[in-house]
């Protein structure tokens, strides 16, 4: 039976006495020895990256090209000076300068810590320690690599230190390129995307500076701009990504959710997986909930024998106005599942891995920020693709199901991976899943004949982006009453091209025919075809052997057989508003 999630003084006061007043605690926030020990590995390996470069190109690759040509580029700008040009680029040059590095750093971070009612101390320290880290390498690299200035009339003054890396570039790209992080991240607003875009064009500024003044070579730049930005993506990983560091409750944090019992209709109630799911996170949705005018959310934790399906149910019983679901895709399909053709809205949290439905359907990945821009849009009604096979319980699916290697790369994608690396996880698994055996199926598409293919992989689709960014379907959408399905078949290195050449090249509005159209004469597959797409309302998949299935990346248990149907507007959910 589902209950409410304790608030964090009760957590920790398990049955003991309350003690009125908040109790204050210095200890460090839970978390930080580990990811400080993790960011400094990384770091020392960043370290020995640019130093490993620097001494290459300073030694053995010095008489290579292109770093033969670098010369060419510093006379050439050195040629092209103009009184216009040399004013200019000693502004950028100084948007990278240390003073105003460090200024702009603590302007920022102080700005961040007293935002009124929302203190953002977790962007404050990644922005903090981005520019930090990105000068102690920068450090190490000037003390280990000596590499001489370019030979030309420099505009500055030349500082004591190796040419490689361009210390103003990497702190520029630490600074500027963490600032456009925050603002993407917590902003909200069409014009955040604009702000940001500036801001990242900063860096490359600063760098066609120091160009431009003879201070450094195309390569010193180049390599101020990777020292920067794994700085940046260290820290990022770190602190906003996997929020391993939880902060301690402030005094003024919002009282305890109610258990679910004493919750009265028309409320908010939030399913929540909690191992992706951290107390700092639960405050900041907390907040962002009552910010837009739902008091008192129910916080129901899903375990491992009810992934959400029946606190969802409850919850509906039980009169709640909105669901939110927090977890990753395995949740948030249980839950819409559950959800489905009840008219209650859906808003999506993204905390999970891959996050499927979360990218297809444009919220941001940030916690937080996914809530305020589902909660300042409004509902939209979703499809939802009921699914059925031998050894499966019928259960619907959001984005979507599969069968064959991508089945098998969830099958053997380890959990550790997965937390540690994030979506790329996959990728590695599915390097060792390329081999997977061809399958034979027969397909059956609506009320057309049944065809026969040999496949690698099939893939039912209620959307068209997988991880990565990869667009496999590009017509596919979740609101126009139909499913897709993928059926890849490349043979050899060259199918493999041709296969990648037809998913790189396909765009939207390409024809995705009904079984009708594809099928050959005597009704068997099509030779050399590496790639087909079909569209349909209702699939029925039989393999001639059993085969890997998955729903929503989660595995499901080979089987010989997978039926879809799709549920036209089966889901209502909170998105932003289109942009027109």
């Amino acid at each position: 039976m589902p209950t409410a999630v304790p608030d964090r003084a009760a957590a920790r006061s398990r049955g003991r006495t309350e003690v009125a007043g908040p109790a204050r605690s210095f200890a460090l926030p839970r978390g930080t020895g580990r990811t400080a020990a993790r960011v400094g590995a990384l770091t020392a390996c960043q370290a020995a990256v640019m130093v490993g470069f620097g001494l290459l190109i300073t030694g053995p690759a010095r008489g290579l090209w292109p770093l033969t040509a670098e010369d060419t580029v510093d006379e050439g700008l050195e040629r092209a000076r103009t009184g216009t040009l040399t004013t200019l680029s000693s502004i950028g040059s100084e948007a990278g300068n240390t003073l105003t590095v460090i200024a702009v750093t603590l302007l920022t971070c102080l700005g961040l810590l007293l935002i009124p009612r929302l203190p953002m101390w977790r962007q404050a320290v990644f922005l903090a320690l981005a520019v930090s880290l990105q000068a102690l390498v920068f450090l190490a690299i000037t003390e280990s690599v000596d590499r001489q200035r370019p030979d030309v009339d420099r505009l500055d003054a030349s500082p004591p230190t190796s040419s490689y890396t361009s210390g103003h570039t990497g702190a520029a790209t630490a600074l500027y390129a963490g600032l456009a992080v925050v603002v993407l991240s917590r902003a909200r607003g069409p014009w955040r995307r604009i702000v940001a875009g500036l801001l990242l064009v900063l860096p490359l500024l600063v760098g066609a500076a120091r160009l431009y003044r003879g201070m450094h070579h195309p390569t010193d730049v180049l390599g101020g701009l990777a020292n920067g930005g794994l700085s940046l993506l260290i820290v990022g990983r770190a602190l906003l990504v996997d929020r391993s560091v939880t902060a301690a409750p402030s005094a003024d944090a919002a009282p305890a959710a109610r258990t679910a019992d004493e919750r009265p209709p028309g409320t908010t109630a939030v399913i929540l997986n909690p191992t992706v799911t951290d107390e700092a996170t639960r405050e900041d949705l907390r907040r962002t909930l009552e910010r837009h005018g739902h008091r008192d959310p129910v916080f129901l934790e899903t375990t491992v024998a009810d992934p959400g399906a029946g606190q969802t149910a409850r919850a509906v019983r039980e009169g709640a106005t909105l669901v939110v679901v927090c977890g990753g895709d395995g949740t948030v399909r249980t839950v819409a599942d559950a959800l489905a053709q009840s008219g209650v809205p859906l808003a999506i949290v993204p905390c999970g891995t891959g996050n499927l439905l979360a990218r297809n359907l444009g919220l941001p990945l940030s916690p937080t920020a996914a809530l305020d821009a589902a909660l300042d849009g409004g509902p939209r009604p979703l499809d939802l693709a009921a699914v059925e096979g031998d050894g499966l319980t019928a259960t619907r699916f959001a984005a979507m199901a599969g069968a064959g290697l991508d089945a098998a790369m969830m099958e053997h994608t380890d959990p550790r991976a997965k937390a540690h690396l994030g979506w790329p996880a996959y990728a590695l698994a599915g390097i060792g899943t390329l081999r997977t055996p061809r399958m034979r199926v027969t397909i059956r598409l609506d009320d057309s004949p049944a065809f026969r293919r040999t496949a690698r992989m099939v893939l039912v689709a209620n959307v068209g982006t997988v991880q990565g960014g990869v667009t496999l379907l590009p017509d596919a959408r979740p609101d126009d009453g139909l499913l897709d399905l993928l059926v890849l078949d490349p043979r050899g290195a060259v199918g493999w091209l041709r296969a990648a050449r037809t998913l790189l090249r396909r765009r939207a509005g390409s024809p995705r025919p009904s079984a009708v159209h594809t099928v050959a004469a005597d009704g068997t597959a099509r030779r050399g075809v590496p790639v087909e797409f079909f569209t349909f309302r209702r699939a029925e998949l039989v393999f001639d052997t059993p085969q890997s299935r998955e729903l929503d990346g989660d595995p499901v248990g080979p089987g010989r057989r997978l039926t879809a149907e799709v549920e036209p507007a089966a889901l209502t959910v909170l998105l932003p508003a289109r942009e027109k």
